[in-house]
């Protein structure tokens, strides 16, 4: 399983590679407005500090203007991976796009016939929507595990990645039912990170060495 962060934050995103974890990077129009910085720029510049892919959103519905705008966003790095939601006009762009070898990520995806039509239409990526799902009573991994079973059936090429996650047992679940790829933010990566009981123990292996240590040089 791997893990990309979802982010368009500089700094969580050097962090996060620092720790050898993160295999890729996803955006969304939200996270990049937050940042307050030119769209393309940005991009290149995630795309230059991740090795992986790097995910970036096409803002028209119109199939054209889709078709336009993935384009020029796969000229920005090799490592771009074009998000296309997941309508018709979605769909047919990613059947051309896919022809064309530009790697696409179909997003806003909240059942697995929609998956699967994506994956048939040659999606690169398809990411499940889970916390949405939970948010609204429905049980978001059932999908994330559909979709896996699907491309295992079929030998679809397309690799499922479980988005929208608000907690480390999202991710744990996303592992269990063997989904090729989450992407979690920056918090809950953190979040994966700690335990109590790691703390509890350092602080008494720093407790027992300080002890030890000050009558050693006491008794010197």
């Amino acid at each position: 399983m791997q893990l990309f962060l979802d982010t368009a934050n500089i700094e969580e995103i050097k962090e996060a590679l620092g720790w050898g974890v993160i295999s890729g990077v996803t955006t969304n129009p939200s996270l990049v407005a937050r940042e307050k910085r030119d769209f393309k720029s940005l991009v290149k510049e995630i795309c230059h500090m991740v090795p992986g892919p790097v995910s970036a959103e096409v803002l028209s519905m119109d199939f054209r203007e889709m078709i336009s705008e993935a384009r020029e966003l796969s000229k920005i790095a090799p490592n771009v991976v074009v998000k296309i939601p997941m309508t018709k006009n979605g769909l047919k762009a990613v059947n051309v796009l896919s022809q064309e070898g530009i790697n696409t990520n179909v997003t806003l995806v909240f059942s697995a016939t929609q998956g699967l039509l994506a994956a048939l239409a040659g999606a690169t990526y398809i990411s499940p929507f889970i916390g949405r799902l939970d948010d609204i009573s429905n049980e978001g991994m059932d999908i994330v595990q559909d979709l896996v079973i699907m491309m295992e059936n079929y030998n679809l090429p397309t690799r499922v990645i479980a988005a929208s996650v608000r907690h480390p047992m999202h991710v744990l679940e996303s592992a269990r039912v063997s989904c090729h790829i989450a992407t979690v933010p920056y918090k809950v990566l953190e979040a994966m990170l700690r335990h109590p009981l790691t703390d509890i123990g350092i602080q008494r292996f720093l407790d027992d060495w300080a002890k030890v240590k000050n009558e050693l040089e006491s008794g010197m």
